[in-house]
């Protein structure tokens, strides 16, 4: 460690102890002076302000190896000016977060670090300042808003709004599952996020509850950008082609294929499955590695979320498989669409849209009484199972007939 390194690692270890009132200020001071006329160690170098701290009994090794998380963030955000690092938050495949001051505003932020270890690979680093250039585009009370980007020394960093509160995944694990009137309210602002970053023309493509914070006020607020892009960027579109690019247990089937043209459908998906998450309290597939997930996705027929849960509303149910269909063509047409849905059944009405996109697969089997319709794989798949039961013919299913009261109400409404 260099002679710079020791002196920030004091400086940092001196305001710690004093902010966290295991010393005062005149007693740092003492000690800097005591470790000035210290003798260096000849095995160890330069005695540290820990060292001589410890040795005058002002704060034990405990007392320090509670504080060395803070000391690692620290260190780990140093070179950033304006801010003040306090802890980490967390770290991901990608970067380290950590919470910080904003010395200017004297306001609580995020810091997402892009890990040293990183720094060199061209395609992260690019990975890293898209994501902040997609967050800047947005501002929406439903989005982790972007604050700055940049770079400071070797520190790639990415400033955004600090969300205290939890994570949707948290909620699911403390509880198992969702009350539907609760995942409906957490949903419908979400459904709103994305509706507004697809009409700046932006894809989130990881959407799932790790990715959704809740506030102590109970807002929902869609996180982490690092997968976003522009739908119109063809350039980035070719460079991914046959990669699949997403988290496998909430993945679209097209991000699994790892087609060019995915948009915004990929995110009804995801939404999809997690809303299924929320209200079962299962992921839809499940496997024993990704790729097996991943599969699932593509060929495996869901088990509808009524099976698992038998207190859900039939307009839930039909949304969530709507939003599931491995067809992208038959989820619905818009994030707009789905909104208007989920808002009609939070208030006790019907899913009138998803419904109708009932109506066009179920009156298509009608020409044999025994067939049934996937919704979720958009086919006509004679006879499939649902629940680890043979499927009922369509024709003698209620939600069938419900879609055709739907559809006629629809066609009188229109006349």
């Amino acid at each position: 460690m260099t002679e710079p390194s020791n002196a920030n690692m004091d400086s940092m270890v001196g305001r710690l102890v004093v902010d966290q009132g295991l010393a005062t200020a005149d007693d740092v001071h003492e000690c800097v002076e005591a470790q000035r006329r210290a003798a260096p160690d000849e095995a160890d170098g330069p005695v540290s302000l820990a060292q001589v701290l410890v040795s005058r009994g002002i704060v034990t090794r405990r007392q320090l190896n509670r504080l060395r998380p803070q000391i690692d963030a620290q260190r780990g955000g140093q070179q950033i000016p304006g801010y003040r690092i306090i802890k980490r938050l967390g770290a991901g495949a990608m970067a380290v977060v950590y919470l910080a001051k904003q010395l200017s505003l004297d306001r609580l932020v995020a810091i997402k670090i892009l890990p040293r270890k990183h720094t060199d690979n061209t395609e992260f680093v690019e990975r890293f300042y898209a994501e902040g250039r997609a967050a800047a585009k947005l501002n929406h009370p439903n989005i982790v808003g972007a604050l700055d980007v940049g770079k400071a020394g070797d520190t790639h960093y990415f400033v955004m709004e600090y969300v205290e509160g939890r994570t949707v995944f948290d909620d699911i694990t403390e509880h198992q599952r969702y009350k539907e009137k609760e995942a409906l309210a957490v949903v419908i602002q979400v459904a709103r996020a994305l509706e507004h970053a697809h009409q700046a023309g932006l894809i989130h493509r990881d959407v799932k509850p790790k990715n959704i914070m809740i506030t102590p006020e109970g807002v929902a607020k869609l996180a982490d950008m690092g997968l976003a892009r522009a739908v119109t960027d063809r350039e980035v579109a070719e460079s991914e082609q046959g990669k699949a690019f997403g988290t496998p247990y909430y993945i679209s089937p097209e991000q699994t294929r790892g087609e060019r043209d995915v948009d915004f459908r990929a995110d009804i998906y995801s939404l999809g499955v997690t809303f299924y998450h929320m209200v079962t309290g299962q992921v839809p597939f499940d496997g024993p590695n990704p790729s097996a997930v991943m599969q699932k996705h593509l060929k495996e027929e869901v088990v509808p979320p009524d099976h698992l849960n038998p207190n859900l509303s039939a307009g839930v149910g039909e949304i969530i498989e709507v939003c599931m269909a491995k067809n992208r063509n038959q989820r619905y047409d818009s994030t707009t669409a789905l909104l208007a849905d989920l808002e009609s059944v939070a208030r006790g009405g019907a899913p009138l849209l998803a419904r109708k996109k009932f109506d066009v697969l179920s009156l298509s089997a009608l020409g044999s009484p025994a067939e049934t319709v996937d919704i979720a794989a958009g086919g006509g798949g004679g006879g499939r199972r649902r629940g680890g039961k043979r499927a009922t013919p369509v024709v003698m299913r209620p939600l069938f007939w419900a879609a055709i009261v739907g559809w006629a109400t629809v066609g009188v409404l229109v006349q």
